[in-house]
């Protein structure tokens, strides 16, 4: 009711279920799964900054997606291990707020550097000439700070509207706190969260998923008109940030239409999967992708 609203301070993450004695099992999985995150996206930083050739923009936007990675899998990986092994699987509503607003800035801020460096490939393939005077590195400072203050200014608007909200109930059906999960236990109107939400949704998606199109519609034009050879190393110089952006795509999509859509059908198990796809897959393969196909990164790392 909306008198009991104001006294819910925790909430119940119901998609842990009676997790019985596989949790061993399934604590041991994270457990390695937020290891092996660490351990690459560390190496790849380590990498970068230790070779001086590797001091551009395009290196230093891939720090900054490695960085934004361990960002939001300690926001996430650390309360999923501790509540793998508890048997009450209750977050406060402090906790809860934080984990919202820490996840959903790691999800813009993964996507607006994902723009970027599709901007950054864009300027070295059709400017190659004027790529030094274009793309420097104070100017890849601004974008990055700015990405990551517009998505934390973003957010904050975002959670300040949903922290209004009167709530009806305490149970969230995920394994993780998201802002749909909180604006949906409402008992009142959530019209002006949900425009908002779509504005928000698309200056943190849509713009930069333009941006990307536009930047690769540019490189396929100049690459139609080039010889084989300039068009191999196009796609060679492309094809790494193009499976970062499918993978991260595929993992936002998942969780929209888990979202949106009624998934009862499906056992919980695959739901749970399926949500947390987008904080483990990217984090996980994106250092290993990058390191294995840049072949600067791979002689440095062989050095170390």
């Amino acid at each position: 009711t909306m008198e009991n609203s104001s006294h819910i301070k925790s909430f119940i993450l119901a998609a842990y279920g009676e997790i019985g004695q596989i949790r061993y099992f399934y604590f041991t999985i994270t457990l390695v799964l937020y290891v092996g995150i660490i351990v690459a996206n560390s190496l790849l930083i380590a990498v970068i900054s230790v070779e001086r050739t590797l001091h551009e923009p395009m290196y230093f936007f891939l720090c900054a997606l490695s960085a934004n990675e361990l960002y939001g899998s300690t926001v996430l990986f650390p309360s999923l291990l501790v509540n793998i092994l508890s048997d009450f699987h209750e977050v406060s509503k402090f906790q809860c707020i934080m984990q919202i607003f820490c996840l959903n800035t790691y999800g813009s801020i993964e996507f607006s550097d994902l723009a970027v460096m599709s901007y950054d490939r864009y300027v070295s393939i059709c400017y190659p000439l004027h790529y030094n005077r274009i793309m420097t590195l104070n100017k890849a400072c601004v974008f990055l700070i700015f990405i990551w203050l517009f998505s934390m200014v973003r957010f904050a608007i975002n959670l300040t509207l949903t922290v209004r909200l009167p709530l009806c109930g305490n149970i969230i059906e995920k394994v993780y706190c998201d802002n749909y999960s909180l604006v949906k236990l409402a008992c009142t109107d959530t019209n002006v969260n949900n425009i908002y939400g779509l504005v928000g949704t698309f200056f943190s998606i849509g713009l930069p998923l333009l941006l990307i199109f536009y930047s690769y519609a540019k490189i396929l034009k100049i690459c139609l008109n080039s010889p084989r050879q300039s068009q191999i190393k196009a796609f060679n110089t492309c094809s790494t940030h193009l499976v970062s952006l499918v993978n991260f795509s595929i993992g936002c999509l998942l969780e929209i239409i888990k979202n949106r859509f009624n998934m009862s059908h499906i056992p919980n198990e695959v739901r749970v999967a399926l949500s947390l796809y987008f904080l483990i897959f990217p984090p996980l393969l994106n250092p290993i992708i990058y390191g294995l196909r840049i072949t600067t990164i791979r002689t440095t790392f062989k050095k170390l």
